[in-house]
């Protein structure tokens, strides 16, 4: 009896509109159910399994009783995790209902019996384009305020992407401005910040492509009547549209989002290049559209990634545009989210029908602290740009310990090695083997040291792109010291097989000298100058992000990696020769002293060549995306130590420097005890004593 009278009195309450009839616990359970901006509240959704967790178990929990759709968990490490949600309160028959009654409906259903409640399955999502054009065909206005009213559970938000998605494929008339606009403010709804964190929970995980391919082609659609106009201006989707012709000078979209309510705006801009207006038909007026969403990135899922364990965070605006199809070529600027100086970008494009970041289609022309410039290839199937975080991006503060200490303890050890080579000078160059080979080393430590210097100086130029000439400069410098130091033990390497063979056996040291040289500075020079004379016109000469040889537009890094690995290969072979000529019997004092030096040659250039090697090896290594952390390490140890492995392996472990350094040093100690007795003889005695 008590039920009936309750089914009578929330009846009636339904169809007189009474207030007074509404119980106190209806009150408390619509303040529950609605925040303070009047929105549903977030408490309603089951967030525990109560059953036990075991690991690597499911569990499933019903949604609130206003809510249809189930909450999966799976159990890792002790404790429950949500791993999918469909609790939904939207659905098609919800969409055009009085939205008043809607909710009263909603605040009353905890006091009514299931059986009452009508939970018959809903209608499906696929319906509700002809539902639209029955009940709001020219703006859409007549579902805007339930969307807008419902809580952006990850039900609602799949429910919502599936709605747009259906609009978009089954319209009735034409996308007017009004449209798009009450199509944008859905979107709008489920790209909210308070939204992202409940879209990882959608089980479909393409909804999130779904979205941004729904919107690119309801937008495409779109007529535009005046030459320039806003046509949308949501917090987190803009559009712009203007008319393009054949004679239309550059044109460009700007854009200014806030990523989040807390962070300042960033910008982003699309440049529609002249030669590419050019391509129009004459006479014909077309349009171009384009749209900025500063969360997508964040939400953005990449399903067929290979390897989905890989990070790639988006950090700027996510631009789509929209332009006639023999445009092919387009500019992007992104202002950084992230502008951490360590963080270098990688520009994107989305591809539709891969659904993942594909980086073939894009250039990156400029990459600042603040921002970046990328030209771009725009197709039917990729319309969507960014810039990613790049994955060779490496920031730890461990690389640059090393660098800088292995750099300070380089230079000293290149200034000793020099200091060692001038004090046993005179007592080292015996034969033009020998005097040629510590021209080398001095050579070789000069280059490296010089070198050294002008990466300190390109350290601090890491910010200002390739457009700076000091930039351009320093990486001449750099490139050209660094290929000295390699030349120089390439002509330790002649020097070994002039040795061996003999054939110049009678050549002036001056001739020699010569020919070190123009092999040790002349061939570098050529080298360099070549690279930057190719390479610079078309501002591909610097790396975007660093001063020093660009890698990824037009891999002028090569004009240094393949003369140093060659020269590498060729020392690594004449070493090889060295060792077997070694086991044939020599004849003759002079040419057993000459194979003694050419041995002291041999092993000084079979250690330092490998070193050399294996240090520009690890530096190809580091070039290739999603690097080991170690693998930077062992480059930063190795380059930063080069000068230490000069001093090591070139100059200390050369017994005849050792032996001629205690001879120097035997030398001073004698000298000086010879000054201290002079001073102590009677002679110089009776001289002071008269004084």
């Amino acid at each position: 009896k008590s039920q009936a009278t309750m089914i009578c009195c929330v009846l009636f309450f339904l169809a007189t509109e009474c207030s007074h009839h509404r119980p106190k616990n209806h009150i408390k359970d619509r303040a529950k159910l609605q925040n303070f901006e009047g929105k549903p509240g977030t408490g309603r959704i089951q967030e525990k399994c109560h059953e036990p967790c075991l690991s690597s178990t499911n569990c499933s929990q019903p949604c609130a009783k206003h809510f249809r759709g189930e909450i999966g968990f799976i159990c890792h490490q002790k404790k429950w995790q949500k791993l999918t949600e469909t609790c939904t309160s939207l659905s098609v028959e919800t969409l055009f209902k009085d939205s008043n009654a809607a909710l009263r409906l909603s605040v009353a259903a905890p006091s009514i019996p299931l059986p009452i409640l009508d939970f018959r399955a809903p209608e499906p999502v696929k319906s509700v384009a002809q539902r639209i054009c029955k009940n709001c065909p020219h703006d859409y206005a007549c579902i805007i305020d339930v969307v807008k009213s419902s809580e952006t559970t990850s039900g609602n938000i799949a429910f919502i992407v599936e709605l747009l998605k259906n609009i978009s494929t089954d319209l009735c008339g034409g996308v007017t401005r009004e449209k798009m606009k009450s199509y944008s403010e859905v979107a709008n709804h489920i790209l909210d910040t308070a939204a992202i964190s409940n879209w990882p929970f959608i089980p479909d995980k393409n909804a999130s492509s779904n979205l941004l391919q729904s919107v690119n082609s309801f937008a495409s659609q779109l007529h535009i009547h005046n030459e320039s106009e806003d046509i949308v201006d949501e917090l987190f989707i803009q559009m712009k549209g203007f008319h393009i012709n054949h004679n239309t000078t550059k044109r460009s979209f700007n854009f200014s989002m806030s990523v989040d309510n807390t962070t300042e705006s960033i910008l982003g801009m699309i440049e529609i290049p002249r030669q590419e207006l050019q391509k129009l038909p004459p006479g014909d007026t077309f349009r171009a559209i384009s749209i900025a969403f500063p969360t997508l990135g964040a939400i953005l899922k990449e399903p067929h990634l290979p390897n989905e364990s890989v990070s790639r965070p988006i950090n700027g605006l996510v631009l789509s545009v929209i332009l006639p199809e023999t445009m092919k070529e387009i500019l992007f600027t992104f202002e950084k989210v992230n502008k951490s100086r360590s963080t270098r970008a990688q520009c994107v494009g989305w591809h539709s029908q891969k659904r993942m970041w594909d980086k073939n289609q894009c250039k990156k022309m400029v990459d600042t602290m603040d921002k970046v410039k990328c030209h771009c290839n725009y197709t039917n199937v990729m319309m969507s740009f960014s810039i990613l975080m790049s994955p060779k991006s490496v920031s730890d503060k461990a690389l640059d310990y090393i660098t800088g200490i292995g750099l300070s303890l380089s230079i000293l050890s290149l200034v000793l090695c020099l200091i060692i080579e001038a004090t046993v000078w005179s007592r080292v160059v015996m034969t033009e083997i020998s005097y040629m080979h510590h021209v080398c080393i001095v050579n070789i430590a000069v280059s490296l040291l010089i070198a050294n210097v002008w990466f300190i100086i390109g350290s601090n130029f890491t910010i200002k792109s390739q457009e700076d000439n000091w930039c351009v400069t320093v990486t001449f410098f750099s490139h050209f010291f660094y290929l000295s130091l390699f030349f120089w033990m390439l002509f330790k390497a002649l020097l070994i097989i002039y040795g061996i063979l003999v054939i110049f056996r009678r050549m002036m040291k001056s001739h020699m000298m010569v020919i070190g040289f123009a092999i040790g500075y002349g061939c570098p020079l050529v080298i360099a100058v070549t690279t930057v004379a190719i390479t610079e016109p078309q501002k591909g000469y610097v790396r975007c992000d660093a001063c020093w040889l660009n890698w990824d537009n037009t891999k002028a890094l090569f004009a240094f990696v393949i003369p140093a690995l060659v020269i590498v290969a060729v020392n690594l072979l004449v070493v090889l020769v060295v060792a077997i000529n070694t086991q044939r019997p020599s004849i003759g004092s002079s040419k057993s002293q000459d194979m003694a030096i050419i041995m002291r040659i041999s092993k000084n250039v079979a250690i330092l060549t490998p070193l050399l090697g294996l240090t520009w090896g690890f530096g190809i290594v580091i070039l290739i995306e999603e690097t080991s952390l170690i693998f930077h390490i062992i480059f930063a140890v190795l380059n930063a130590f080069q000068g230490f492995f000069i001093l090591l392996f070139g100059t200390i472990m050369d017994h005849k420097i050792r032996d001629a350094l205690r001879m120097r040093m035997s030398s001073l100690k004698g000298k000086s005890r010879a000054a201290e007795n002079a001073s102590l003889s009677p002679t110089n005695g009776s001289k002071l004593m008269n004084r």
